[in-house]
């Protein structure tokens, strides 16, 4: 039988891309997202829609029962819901800042709690975290969005050596500029936020560096293809990072913070 797979945030961008990938190649794949009805186009590629809203812990246990009732095991799960929510740290409010990680942590680790009794009971597990360049470096105007895949970067690596012993694998995939909604949607929302506070000039600035960088940008199938090089290596490393994400992660390491900080700011002017 195929592997069972659930893939979170597949109405777009990196989930959907995923989502069909790994059903083109035979993956029995459930596409999970909160508003089901934006998922039918999937069921023609035998991608199987449940809802899943990740801030809802009740939908969260019935996605996962739902799935282990009809199937009786997750093989995968492939975190991929997320939400990119920009503003200035002064004015993000508190209400907006939990939300971005109830999305981007708390969600994700709701749903590794619940699917790790069935992976341990099988000796056989692969959990796929999506952080992002971003969880390795911090930009200006990004603070809780960074602060969460920062925040899933460490999760996993605990994670890594609490599961191992179980025959189960914790994978980190790391996109660089990735053709998806969420680069207009965060700066539709930096605007938002920061748009006519004292930092308007430097959230402009951000933008017109974001829009530069938009034809860097990869396709999500790549992503896509990444993940499952992942869980198809019998011995998957820690972390994927995409290919236009690995330059930037390199000079990162070379730099000392100080320095970095002034090539990030050089950007946006």
């Amino acid at each position: 039988m195929g592997k069972i797979v659930l893939v979170t945030g597949a109405t777009s961008g990196i989930g959907k891309a995923t989502a069909i990938y790994l059903a083109q190649k035979g993956y029995i794949v459930y596409g999970a997202a909160r508003r089901v009805e934006l998922l039918e186009d999937l069921t023609l590629y035998g991608i199987k829609p449940i809802a899943l809203d990740v801030t809802i812990d009740s939908s969260i246990t019935t996605c996962i029962d739902i799935i282990l009732k009809q199937e009786k095991r997750i093989d995968i799960l492939i975190n991929c819901a997320g939400l990119g929510s920009y503003g200035a740290l002064e004015d993000v409010s508190i209400a907006e800042a939990k939300n971005q990680m109830e999305i981007n942590l708390f969600g994700v680790s709701r749903l590794i709690q619940l699917v790790l009794p069935e992976m341990r009971k099988n000796s056989y597990g692969k959990i796929v975290n999506i952080s992002s360049i971003g969880g390795k470096v911090g930009l200006p105007l990004g603070s809780w969005y960074h602060a969460s895949k920062f925040a899933i970067e460490g999760l996993s690596d605990c994670l890594r050596n609490e599961v191992k012993q179980f025959g189960i694998d914790v994978i980190v995939i790391e996109p660089g500029g990735t053709k998806s909604e969420m680069i207009k949607n965060g700066t539709d929302d930096l605007m938002r936020v920061s748009g006519k506070t004292v930092y308007k000039d430097l959230a402009k600035a951000v933008i017109k560096s974001y829009t530069a960088q938009k034809e860097k940008a990869i396709e999500a199938v790549e992503i896509a293809k990444l993940i499952t090089k992942s869980i198809e290596s019998k011995s998957p490393k820690a972390r994927y990072a995409a290919s236009n994400a690995k330059p930037f992660l390199f000079i990162r390491k070379l730099l000392s913070d100080k320095l970095f900080d002034k090539l990030i700011m050089s950007q946006m002017k």
